[in-house]
């Protein structure tokens, strides 16, 4: 029997012609990539940070006015007392509140919210105190003594991200189509929920909300993610993977807000984030966390969008693209 005959190697033109688009090409990602995390990050201040005043007219007045001398910086929220401005903060409508008292001036902060955030009120109502007038700062919903600067939420995105990500890969990879494709992707996101809310809450403390709650959004952040990935892989190939990772593992993440808040990424940033699975899964566990659930409304209608698009994707995509047909394997010739 003739000998199989070798692949012929690739010509040296092309061969050329592959090593210099990668040499141009990834110097360009790298750029690319760290302008959409950096950016954002070094661009950190308030943009309309909503916060409260209440007191006096006259004293509350006064306070507004300080405040408004950083142009474009705060939303002021009236209250009429310091019950009314520590429900908005429980109710995540404000990040904090001045209150004006006979006894002085008392921050309300949250902490929980964004400990960014609370620390630059803390800087920026302190230095814009009358001389001689102390400040008394309370954390009005502290943040948990496992992560008390957030540090741990922050960090779980990108970890979300991933597990999101290789769920709606390897659905599309292992060939899984229709009701198995949609069985397996909530099935995972489900598992991958509880195990992110036994490691962030039950063994690392930096979540303190109802548990179960917190393992339906990170399962539902994970949902969110794995379906965009398999729905745009299956409606448009290899390219639906890169499309999906620019979205919610490259700009989801970047822009999420996590770190800081929405409100202190440059203009639009911020809000394009709360759009995104990362963002939006973001907010709504700081909300079941740490807040009783209070403003997680939004957040959990985005990732359900998400979610249903991207499964109704993957299930008429399907339909749509015959299943690629894996080449059988060449004979091997016998003696």
């Amino acid at each position: 029997m003739p000998a199989a005959t070798a692949p012929s190697a690739t010509p040296p033109a092309a061969a050329g012609r592959r090593t210099l688009a990668v040499l141009l090409l990834i110097p360009v990602v790298a750029a690319l990539v760290l302008t959409v995390f950096a950016w954002p990050a070094a661009r950190i201040a308030p943009r309309d940070l909503p916060i409260g005043v209440a007191g006096p007219a006259a004293a509350a007045d006064a306070v507004e006015r300080r405040l408004g001398r950083h142009e474009g910086a705060f939303e002021i929220h009236r209250y009429a007392d310091a019950g009314a401005a520590r429900a908005a903060i429980e109710d995540r409508d404000v990040y904090g509140a001045v209150v004006v008292t006979p006894r002085g001036t008392e921050l309300l902060t949250a902490s929980a919210g964004s400990p960014v955030v609370a620390g630059l009120l803390r800087e920026a109502v302190t230095a814009g105190a009358p001389a001689g007038a102390p400040v008394t700062v309370t954390d009005v919903v502290a943040a948990p003594s496992g992560d008390p600067r957030g540090a741990v939420l922050g960090a779980s995105l990108l970890p979300l991200a991933l597990v999101g990500a290789a769920t709606g890969v390897a659905t599309v990879l292992l060939g899984l189509r229709g009701a198995r494709a949609v069985a397996a992707l909530v099935g995972a996101s489900a598992l991958a929920g509880l195990v992110g809310a036994a490691l962030a809450d039950s063994w690392l403390g930096a979540l303190t909300g109802d548990w179960w709650a917190e393992a339906g959004v990170l399962g539902l952040t994970v949902l969110a993610i794995g379906s965009a990935f398999s729905g745009l892989a299956t409606l448009f190939g290899k390219p639906g993977f890169g499309l999906g990772a620019a979205l919610t593992i490259l700009l989801g993440n970047a822009f999420s807000g996590m770190s800081s808040a929405p409100e202190l990424l440059p203009t639009g940033i911020g809000a394009l984030g709360q759009w995104l699975p990362p963002g939006a899964g973001g907010s709504a566990l700081r909300s079941v966390s740490a807040f009783d659930g209070a403003a997680a409304g939004g957040p959990l209608l985005v990732l359900s969008l998400w979610a249903a698009a991207g499964l109704t994707a993957t299930v008429l995509g399907a339909r749509r693209r015959p299943a690629e047909a894996i080449p059988a394997p060449a004979p091997v010739p016998v003696g």
